[in-house]
């Protein structure tokens, strides 16, 4: 297979108060909207895609309509994790995971959308020499130019 995109779907109870949220705090533009479908892009990056899909919409097979995403985590690598984290508690967004350093090489924190979705900001820092072992070379070369 070919694949020409790839990019979640938030399925969501509030699409306004969720597109909102991905344009407010995230820097996502629309680039459609309908009253049950969203098509978010970055507008740092126009190949960072992210929709949204009202949770009962007639498109979703019966038996799926209505749930609420549930154990998805989005991962949004940023280069200052440090002042996101700032800007995003300063905005009031809940904060279940304080900034923190990880041995395995990741700075970074956890916030939630207004469907529970969990959004971890991270800023990739070197590993400890533990962890360093386990990337490969040139992921590991990135993460050391980068820091």
């Amino acid at each position: 297979m070919k694949l020409n995109s790839f990019y979640p779907v938030i399925m969501t109870q509030d699409l306004v108060a969720s597109r909102a949220f991905y344009t407010e705090h995230f820097d996502f533009m629309v680039t459609f909207y309908a009253d049950w479908y969203v098509s978010l892009r970055s507008g740092e990056s126009p190949s960072f895609e992210l929709a949204l899909l009202q949770a009962d919409h007639p498109t979703l097979p019966a038996h799926t309509r209505g749930n609420i995403v549930g154990g998805l985590i989005l991962n949004f690598e940023v280069d200052d994790v440090d002042s996101e984290f700032e800007r995003l508690k300063r905005a009031g967004l809940p904060i279940h995971q304080e900034l923190r350093t990880e041995e395995f090489g990741q700075r970074h924190f956890i916030t939630a959308d207004p469907n529970g979705v969990l959004i971890d900001v991270i800023k990739m820092v070197a590993p400890s020499a533990e962890y360093a072992e386990q990337y490969d070379e040139e992921t590991l070369n990135s993460i050391k130019s980068d820091a």
